[in-house]
């Protein structure tokens, strides 16, 4: 059953695409899909006269039906208005329907819609017009098809040979038959008639005969391949071609030639005329002739198929080739039969029978005479006749049919298929060879035209159509006989006389190709970078061995030099040898070879006053060159000295002395030349060193020994110098053609004689020997890069081509820079830091010269050749990527720091629009060009714009990556800005015509389409990365990416269809998962389009479910496709993966890991996608797979040490890379797997919370289970603690590299690619390519290292990255387990089967950790990541009021295992705290130590929960723990008291918490040690003075204190002062070293003394003032210090009470607080603080005999203000609504809170007020327990009278409340009613029930602690009002009772001296009416009162003694007895 929604290839993929493909052009096409292209198109095929078949009904009633069933399967819905145009297309075009279908359907998917026209009624005419073009180009393109197949099956090499070899067979099962319907239907096109309805119309009668000639010029191709070697040449077949070849006069007559007039008609023509030229050649098999083996002559041959067998057949040939031999069209065929003829008549010694006629018609018969001259001679001779066309014909053919001129194919837009085919070269070269077999060369008139000849077909193309014929010469031809080498004997024969025939011959067949600068070339240095090809290894070599070992040398000889006494040569002439000639003595010939005495030179010519003479003489022709350009330097130096001013200093001077020989010179030999021909010679012979040297180092130091061997040239005659070497010479040629000036001298032959010597010294620059001499030459002159001063002649000479078009020199100096710096960066080395101090000076000039001159211009250029545009700018972009991979800005210490630093500003720091422009704008034109050139087929351009695009793109994504590392990262750079706005970039390559496009929506298109290759997708996708990771970070408003797609959902569609794909290649694939993901990760828009796959519309949500159907508005157009499918979305892909997990495991796991990043993201941004994710969550089939994936077991490691290495695809890989990195991913997909399982339960909790009553996630239930099984679990944890990364092998790496390699080191070795973009294996972390650059340059000097050191090295860098991909993902899975295990904690915290497993996995992790002995910085990484690991297992286990006894034994040894890690000297926590480590860790321990202290309490507090020996561990661990931490905190305070650190800060937290916990007397009973270690590190007295000098508030930094809501170090010294003080001894301690005094003078004392401390900071909103906090605090501490010290410190009682009397303002603020005042939460506990400040000191306070006058007078101005304040707090306390009315809530949780219980119109029912009158309650206690103290209660109620102390009465002696006045024995009555009432309601209630509900600040208030609370404040109330009341009647009527200070005491430092005046001047007054009172009853009244009061609570007391759990004395008793006794009153 079909797929309605499946794609068709046949219509999504054209034959012109199919061509592509099969040619190779098209990359990342598998051959699976090829067959797949292939197979459905085979009827296609087999009708090629009418390949899109005709119409018929059948198809017509097919397309009425509405649904067409397509050749591959795939079904096609048809809709009603598609059907008028398909119809339409069928007729007018005469194609079968359902064709017709599939041609419209493929034209619109890949061509788009036309303009719409005016009306309905054109749109038809309208559409078929516009598919005219594209019906055509598939007409040619169905035939082209073949071509490549035909190709592919000759070449079992061919990827798609297979392929080919079976479809073929298939399709063709008839050869022969094949090509004669070939030839049949080329012959039926010719003579076809123009239709009748279209000679109306003379343009679409051109476009119809033009399609026609294009036609048969294709068909006569496909004979041509068919013919090559797939149909054998046999009689029948040869006899057609040269009958029809003849017949249509070479494709000439035509029926329709009267519309082929113009250029484009014409061009067809004779393109056809050079191809049947090639087929009448080529049917012949000239090369199967030249060997006698290959062919008979019998009447019973062996092979029949071959022409030759047959002599009817060759008969017909030859009398057809003699008809036609006078037509000047033919001479090419003829020389072929000629030379064809000749092989028959050697090879038929005995004529057979059958082959009589023939030969007796060629005058080799027995018939024939033997004076007739042979008829192959007659022919031949003909052929090379003054007046002959060949070699006109012949080099027409080579230099100006697109047959072998790529150039002019593409300039003419020429028809050929296959331009510059090595099989067209192959069949002319055997028509060369056979012309020098027949025709000796000596008696070719026009040798020249001869040579011009043989250096266009074997010198003037591509390098590799002709590599192959050029090795074939020297390998073969040139050892077959003196005849195919005879043109090479005759140009030597007059070498050096005649210079350049024989250097021109020799250049060519180096087969390097043409040159640059050649008309013919499409672009030098094309394939530069890529392997030398061996044949021209091949011919490199043989050019070299031949011109080193030249066997004659020629010279030119006056006769008059022959004669007379000292004739230098003798003239002989002899009988049989003719002319001879002998030297006299040796002679020195130019080139500085010696000819002996009396050698024989033969004489060439002897007429006239010259003879030339051929000396039998072996010598180097190198030599000869060398002198001839030091030669001409000589002369140019000297005639540039003559024009010029001074004397003229040649280069070289003339021989001093006599010498033996006669030294001749070149102008002595008789050398053909003149000034307008010596640029030119020098350039020949430039050219030829630079062919044979070019990307050859092997054969460049051959070739400079042979130069420097031997004696000096002639030339030199300065015997105190060396002789002038190539490099010195060229250098002199390029300066001297740079910066000559005078016009008359400059010639047209001087940019080519520039790019020349520019391309020797690039050549140059591989030979280590000498390149320093180049390095040192350019540096000296100016003519190149010029200077700061002036631009230097370079500049004016790139000018010039600017008005030509042509930029040889551009390319040739773009090609010298960057082979400078590629010999620069592969010779790096410490040893010499002047030379490469040159080298940057000459780089960095090279630099700026080509950004100023040609990078920011060159866009704007004139160009002959396109591809020149795009070389130029892909040279100066991959230098740029070079030198920034080579030097990364990123790190400090670089190799040419200055280059790297001055390109990175230039395209990044200080960019221009100038600079950046030509990137973008080339990026963005990029795509419409490549398709331009595509449809031109203009190939070779295209490689070149695919290779610009490559370097383009991957600079870009360079630069952008560097920006996310640079202090600009959060700035747009202008190369973003650039990227994110529409440009007019999308000019097409042949037209004028602009559009604006949006740069990153053309760097999807790049991603989605294949034209651009393998690595374009992938370079454009890694850009797309880096800008938006680049933009996620730009502030203050980052762009979007989505934001410039022109149709994001298409864009989202088609990425997806990628990831999707399983035939894309897998890079790319991995590369957009991880777009993917980072976008999901960044940009919310995207995101959701990648999860959704569309964009949520407003009125989706209400119909969630239902797919939104979109029609196209014009949907009457044909072929619009609008079938309503499901959108597909990443998330959909990844969910489709996943049920096949385990295969994909297996064989990918990258991909599964791409796919599980990708859903971790999703996951990440959970509550983003909560609708979208909402159905997977509660898959649990999805999670099944999650969760087996999350568990699956890896295996072990393997190993990762390399010790072999293996090759791949290419490149040099461990042996381990492959089994390496699939662990590495599996890891990782585990990682992210785990990590889905905590981000999806994350999530549940944010939506859904924790209550008990809220159901758990599907993931959580998944994985649930294996947290309950130990066994699982512990291997799941146990898996993903440990580490593999092996730090021995770096130290082996780093002594290596230290020892043999200095200056190398590894963090120049830092891979630069983002961490998410690396690939697991072996270059992971540091880059093996440029390892193995930076190792040349030591391979230089390897004689002091072993030999096989680099291989070491190398296998260890390979090793290091292996070890770091395992332990990378290994630390990424440790990491996903520790934020499992926190997500899990609401749900599996304080489960009873759960916390042992995991306390025992705590266990073994920690026993691990503890004994690690690696050390190193990256190991202090992976020893805190398993520290956290622990930590949250901690966090999961936690603490249990009732620990098993297995669990007890865990958490010992857990804590041993702590005390082993704090110890640990491999991975010190001390080095962590010192900051000596990247990465800290001791945050992570500090936290583990305080949870192990913590639980050591609560264990030590039960009875017998631990036994000695756990004991021991604990008491261990504490003092472990603590001299750890008194280490750091005196380490923490100093560095604190140098700077303001957030990270100090949070250190300073942590200790002090553990500091706190492990002083606790309940694991540290004796506290000498640790306190004598805090002596000794003086931390007490360094955190006082840090408190002196701390911001207490944090003022000085207010953006912190918003932040932190709290300032830095003050609140973690106060608590540390506090853990102190709750220690006896401690306290003591604190006092000792000046707390008071600290507390007295620091930063916010001032604003105390003067009471100005508020609840409240302005600049702190909606926060508890830190100020008032920190005051609070000393409260505290002091209040701690004085109960620690207790009675036996009285001096800390005086020192505590001027600490009061300093800060009585503030105090008193506290203590006068009323009813009118508002409450807040921060004010009661100030409030609470002073009380108990109070409290301390009274309670410490010593016996009346002792006591001191100062704290005496504090405590008494105390009793009266907390009188006062008591009277309040009893009216709050019993009007609770207008005490909620007073209160204010602080912070916000405070306010949102009570703002929940407005509903409640009881006030105590909220808990707000709930815990705010407990609170006042508890204060009032408090109040009364301080009083009580003060009053000396206790000694009231236990002594007599007499020993009652003399205290005055404190309290009113009065049953009034009067809210105004101090607090009466009515208000303490009143209090304790009140009181009392409330714990009669709570006894009735359980103990642990609670009042209030908890919040994050306060737990849940419940009954046992509010009657703990009660009680007290009741009993405190009884006692106080008792012994109160007794006190007053103690004193006599005549005293009576003290009544209220009239003036209020006050607690100011002044107090001492107010008091004592006040105390002098009050007396007491008379109190008769009080007396009166008394003896009326009044005591009487008050007694009774209280006694009822103690009634009525001694039951309730001893109620609540059930609810506390615990009896107590019952005080009301002895209170009720006590009052009986001393006041009388009756019970």
């Amino acid at each position: 059953m079909s797929d309605d929604s499946k794609r068709s290839d046949l219509i999504d993929v054209t034959y012109q695409q199919l061509h592509s493909v099969l040619s190779g052009h098209h990359e990342g096409v598998h051959l699976e899909q090829i067959a797949q292209y292939l197979e459905p198109r085979k009827r296609n095929f087999k009708d090629l006269a009418r390949p899109f078949g005709k119409p018929s009904d059948a198809s017509r009633a097919v397309i009425n039906k509405g649904s067409a069933t397509l050749a591959d399967g795939v079904v096609v819905k048809i809709e009603e208005p598609d059907k008028e145009f398909i119809f339409a297309v069928s007729k007018n075009l005469d194609i079968d329907e359902v064709q017709a279908l599939v041609l419209l359907r493929s034209f619109l998917y890949n061509e788009g819609l036309p303009p719409k026209a005016e009306d309905a009624s054109s749109m038809v005419e309208e559409l078929v017009e516009a598919i005219m073009p594209f019906y055509y180009s598939e007409r040619l393109f169905v035939l082209r098809s073949l071509i490549p197949l035909l190709r592919a099956l000759e070449d079992s090499e061919d990827p798609i040979h297979t392929i080919a070899t079976k479809f073929l067979g298939e399709l063709v099962p008839d050869r022969p038959a094949f090509v004669k319907s070939l030839i049949d239907e080329y012959v039926r096109k010719t003579k076809q008639v123009l239709p009748e309805s279209m000679s109306l119309h003379p343009k679409i009668a051109s476009r119809w005969a033009k399609q026609n000639v294009k036609e048969q010029l294709v068909a006569l191709e496909v004979v041509f391949w068919s013919m090559w070697g797939f149909v054998p040449c046999s009689g029948p077949l040869v006899e057609k071609i040269f009958e029809i070849g003849y017949a249509g006069q070479l494709g000439q007559r035509q029926e329709n030639k009267r519309l082929l007039l113009d250029e484009e008609g014409q061009s067809s023509l004779a393109d056809c005329l050079v191809l049947w030229q090639l087929l009448m050649i080529e049917v012949l098999e000239v090369e199967r002739m030249s060997d006698p083996q290959q062919f008979e002559i019998s009447d019973n041959p062996v092979d029949k198929n071959f022409y030759v067998s047959s002599p009817q057949s060759v008969q017909k040939i030859h009398d057809m080739v003699m008809k036609h031999q006078e037509d000047s069209l033919n001479v090419c065929t003829t020389l072929a039969w000629a030379y064809i003829l000749s092989r028959l008549v050697d090879k038929a010694q005995e004529v057979p029978e059958s082959y009589k006629t023939f030969f007796d018609s060629v005058g080799h018969g027995p018939s024939s005479r033997s004076s007739q001259i042979p008829k192959h001679k007659e022919l031949a001779a003909r052929c090379i006749l003054q007046e002959s066309p060949l070699f006109r014909i012949l080099s027409g053919m080579l230099t100006k049919s697109p047959l072998f001129v790529t150039a002019v194919a593409w300039k003419r837009g020429s028809t050929v298929t296959d331009t510059n085919a090595i099989a067209y070269r192959s069949v002319l070269k055997g028509l060369v060879i056979a012309l020098l077999e027949l025709v000796l060369v000596e008696e070719i008139t026009d040798f020249d035209a001869l040579v011009d000849v043989w250096i266009s077909l074997f010198g003037r193309s591509e390098s590799r159509s002709i590599a192959g014929i050029c090795a074939q010469f020297w390998q073969a031809d040139w050892h077959h006989g003196k005849a195919r080498r005879a043109i090479f004997d005759v140009a030597r024969s007059r070498f050096p006389i005649h210079f350049k025939p024989l250097i021109r011959l020799l250049r060519s067949m180096t087969a390097s190709g043409f040159l640059d600068y050649d008309t013919l070339s499409i672009a030098g240095h094309s394939d530069e970078g890529a392997p030398i090809a061996d044949e021209r290894l091949v011919c490199a070599s043989h050019v070299f061995y031949y011109l080193e070992t030249l066997q004659t040398y020629t010279q030119v000889v006056p006769i008059s030099a022959c004669s007379g006494a000292h004739a230098l040569y003798e003239r002989v002439e002899k009988p049989n040898l003719g002319v001879t000639f002998f030297n006299t003595r040796p002679i020195t010939l130019p080139g500085g070879s010696t000819l002996p005495a009396l050698s024989v030179g033969r004489s060439l010519s002897d007429g006239g006053d010259y003879a030339v003479i051929l000396w039998q003489h072996e010598h180097s022709g190198w030599k000869v060159i060398l002198e001839f350009l030091t030669d001409y330097v000589n002369r140019q130096r000297l005639l540039s000295s003559a024009t010029g001013s001074g004397a003229y200093q040649d280069v070289s001077f003339a021989r001093r002395g006599a010498t033996q020989t006669k030294v001749i010179r070149l102008e002595d030999v008789g050398m053909e030349t003149d000034r307008g021909d010596e640029e030119e010679t020098v350039m020949h012979c430039l050219d030829l060193v630079r062919s044979l040297v070019q990307d050859n180092a092997v054969q460049a130091e051959q070739l400079m020994q042979a130069l420097e061997s031997g004696a000096p040239v002639v030339a030199h005659t300065m015997t105190e110098a060396q002789p002038p070497d190539l490099v010195q010479l060229t250098t002199m040629i390029l300066e001297d053609a740079l910066s000559q000036t005078n016009p008359r001298t400059r010639t047209q032959l001087r940019p080519q004689l520039i790019t020349s010597a520019m391309s020797v010294l690039s050549a140059l620059l591989a030979l280590p020997n000498y390149s320093n001499r180049v390095w040192l030459y350019i540096r000296s002159t100016t003519a190149l890069f010029g200077n700061e001063r002036s631009t230097g002649f370079a500049s004016g000479a790139l000018a010039a081509e600017r008005a030509t078009g042509q930029y040889t020199m551009t390319l040739g100096l773009l090609h010298l820079i960057k082979q400078l710096f590629q010999e620069a960066a592969s010779s790096v080395l410490p040893d010499n830091p002047r030379l490469q101090q040159i080298k940057e000076e000459v780089l960095l000039r090279a630099a700026r010269f080509i950004h100023t001159e040609i990078w920011i211009e060159h866009l704007g250029w004139k160009y002959t050749q396109l591809g020149d545009r795009f070389e130029i700018g892909r040279r100066v972009t991959s230098l740029y990527v070079k030198v920034l991979e080579h030097a990364p800005p990123t790190l400090e210490e670089r190799p040419f720091a200055a280059l790297s630093q001055a390109i990175v500003d230039a395209l990044l720091y200080k960019a221009t629009s100038s600079t950046i422009n030509p990137l973008v704008s080339s990026i963005s034109s990029g795509n419409q060009s490549l398709k331009n050139l595509y449809a031109a087929r203009r190939y070779g351009d295209a490689q070149r714009l695919i290779a610009l695009l490559e370097s383009h793109l991957h600079l870009t994504w360079l630069v952008l990556t560097y920006k996310q590392a640079s202090v600009a990262a959060s700035k747009p750079c202008l190369l973003e800005q650039a990227l994110c706005a529409r440009i007019t970039g999308g000019m097409s390559v042949h037209t004028s015509s602009r559009t604006k496009v949006d740069p990153i929506d053309v760097l999807t298109l790049y991603v989605r389409e294949r034209d651009a290759g393998t690595t374009v997708p992938v370079e454009a996708i890694r850009v797309l990365h880096a800008l938006c990771k680049s933009l996620s970070v730009v502030q203050p408003s980052p762009p979007t990416i989505i934001g410039h797609l022109s149709n994001p959902e298409a864009t989202v569609a088609a990425l997806v269809r990628i990831v999707q794909h399983p035939y894309e290649d897998m890079v790319l694939r991995n590369a957009v998962w991880t777009f993917i993901s980072l976008g999901v990760d960044k940009e919310p828009a995207l995101a959701g389009l990648f999860v959704t796959g569309k964009f949520r519309t407003p009125g989706q949500d209400k119909g969630k479910g239902k797919a939104v159907e979109e029609q196209d508005k014009g949907g009457k157009v044909a072929g619009k496709e609008t079938e309503k499918t499901k959108t597909t979305s990443a998330i959909d892909i990844a969910r489709d993966l996943l049920p096949n997990w385990k295969h994909i495991w297996e064989i990918n796991p990258q991909l599964l890991c791409s796919v599980l990043k990708f859903l971790d993201v999703v996951w990440q941004h959970g509550l983003e996608h909560k609708a979208a994710l909402q159905g997977i969550r509660e898959d649990k089939e999805f999670w099944e797979q999650i969760s087996s994936i999350a568990c699956e077991e890896v295996g072990p490691m393997p190993e990762y040490e390399t010790t072999e290495f293996e090759v791949v695809d290419g490149v040099k890989r461990s042996n381990l890379h492959g089994v390496v990195s699939s662990t590495a991913y599996k890891i990782a997909a585990k990682s992210h797997a785990v990590n889905i399982l905590g981000r999806d339960i994350d999530v549940h909790l944010r939506l859904h919370g924790n209550a008990p009553s809220t159901a758990k996630p599907a993931s959580f239930l998944r994985i649930a289970p294996r947290f309950k099984s130990e066994e699982e679990l512990n291997d799941l944890v146990c898996e993903a603690a440990p580490s593999s990364y092996d730090p021995k092998i770096y130290d082996v790496l780093l002594e290596q590299l230290k020892t043999n390699y200095r200056g190398l080191t590894l963090e120049q070795l830092t891979c630069q690619e983002p961490l998410e973009q690396r690939e697991f294996g072996d270059n992971f972390a540091f880059s093996v390519p440029l390892l193995r650059r930076r190792l040349l340059a030591y391979a230089k000097g390897a004689d002091s290292m072993d030999d096989n050191s680099d291989t070491l090295v190398d296998k260890q860098l390979l090793s290091i990255n292996l070890n770091l991909s395992l332990a990378h993902s290994q630390a990424a899975l440790a990491e996903s387990w520790q934020f499992l295990f926190q997500k899990v904690v609401p749900y599996l915290r304080g489960d009873a089967l759960v916390r042992p497993i995991v306390l025992a996995i705590c266990a073994t992790i920690s026993y691990d950790i503890a004994k690690e002995d690696r050390q190193g910085d990256m190991m202090t990484t992976i020893h805190g990541r398993r520290l956290s690991l622990l930590l949250s297992m901690i966090e999961l286990a936690w603490f249990s009021p009732t620990d098993k006894p297995p669990e007890v034994v865990s958490f010992i040894e857990l804590v041993r295992n702590v005390h082993n890690i704090i110890t640990n000297d491999a991975q010190s926590p001390s080095k962590s705290f010192l900051g000596t480590v990247s990465v800290p860790f001791h945050r992570t321990l500090l936290q583990i130590m305080y949870f192990c202290a913590r639980h050591c309490r609560n264990l030590l507090r039960r009875p017998k929960a631990v036994n000695a020996e756990q004991r021991l561990a604990v008491t261990s661990l504490v003092e472990t723990s603590l001299f750890l931490v008194i280490d750091a905190l005196k380490l923490v305070f100093e560095s604190a008291s140098t700077r303001i650190d957030p990270e100090l800060d949070r250190d300073m937290e942590l200790l002090v918490a553990v500091f706190e916990q492990c002083t606790h007397p309940d694991v540290n009973p004796s506290s000498a040690l640790w306190l004598a270690r805090c002596q000794e590190a003086d931390i007490i007295r360094g955190s006082l003075n840090l408190f002196v000098h701390s911001d207490l508030v944090g003022l000085s930094d207010l953006p912190l204190l918003l932040a932190k809501k709290r300032p830095l170090y003050a609140p973690h010294l106060l608590l540390f002062h506090m853990a102190l003080a709750s220690v006896p001894t401690a306290a003591e301690r604190l006092a000792s070293d000046g707390v008071l005094a600290a507390y007295s003078n620091n930063f916010i004392s001032a604003a105390i003394s003067a009471g100005m401390i508020e609840v409240v900071l302005p600049e702190l909103p909606n926060e508890r003032s830190p100020a008032h906090r920190a005051y609070c605090s000393m409260l505290a501490i002091v209040t701690g210090i004085i109960s620690a010290l207790g009675r036996y410190n009285h001096y800390f009682d005086v020192e505590a009470s001027g600490f009061v009397q300093l800060y009585g303002e503030q105090i008193l603020r506290a203590l006068k607080w009323t009813i009118g005042d508002s409450i807040t939460f921060a004010l009661l506990e100030e409030i609470e603080l002073v009380v108990n400040l109070f409290q301390s000191i009274a309670l410490s306070a010593p016996s009346s005999a002792s006591a001191n006058s100062v704290v005496d007078k504090v405590l008494k101005t105390f009793s009266i203000h907390a009188l006062q304040l008591l009277q309040q707090l009893n009216y709050a306390i019993t009007h609770p609504n207008h005490l909620t009315s007073l209160f204010e809530p602080l912070t916000t949780e405070e306010r949102i809170q009570f703002e929940k219980d407005l509903t409640m119109t009881e006030p105590l029912k909220r808990p707000v007020i709930a815990h705010l009158v407990h609170r006042l309650y508890r204060l009032s206690g408090n109040i009364i327990t301080t009083l009580i103290a003060i009053s000396h209660a206790e000694a009231i109620l236990l002594g007599y009278e007499d020993l009652w102390p003399n205290k005055d009465v404190t309290v009113q002696p009065h049953s009034k409340v009067i809210l105004s006045e101090p607090a009466s024995i009515g208000t303490l009555q009143e209090l304790g009613t009140s009181t009392l009432d409330l714990l009669r309601e709570l006894v009735n209630r359980p103990a642990g029930q609670s009042l209030t509900a908890s919040t994050s600040r306060q737990e849940p208030l419940n009954v046992r602690e509010a009657v703990l609370t009660a009680r007290k404040n009741l009993e405190g109330v009884l006692m106080y009002a008792v012994t109160q009341l007794v006190t007053i009647l103690s004193h006599q009527p005549d005293n009576g009772p003290p009544g209220a200070v009239e003036e209020e005491e006050s607690m100011s430092v002044d107090g001492q001296r107010l008091d004592g005046s006040k105390a002098e001047r009050r007396a007491p007054r008379a109190s008769i009416t009080l007396g009166e009172r008394l003896r009326r009853g009044m005591t009487g009244e008050m007694a009774t009162d209280l006694q009822s009061l103690l009634n009525k609570a001694k039951p309730i007391i001893a109620k609540s003694n059930e609810v506390i759990g615990k009896e107590s004395v019952d005080l009301t008793q002895i209170l009720s007895n006590f009052l009986l006794e001393m006041v009388g009153t009756p019970i």
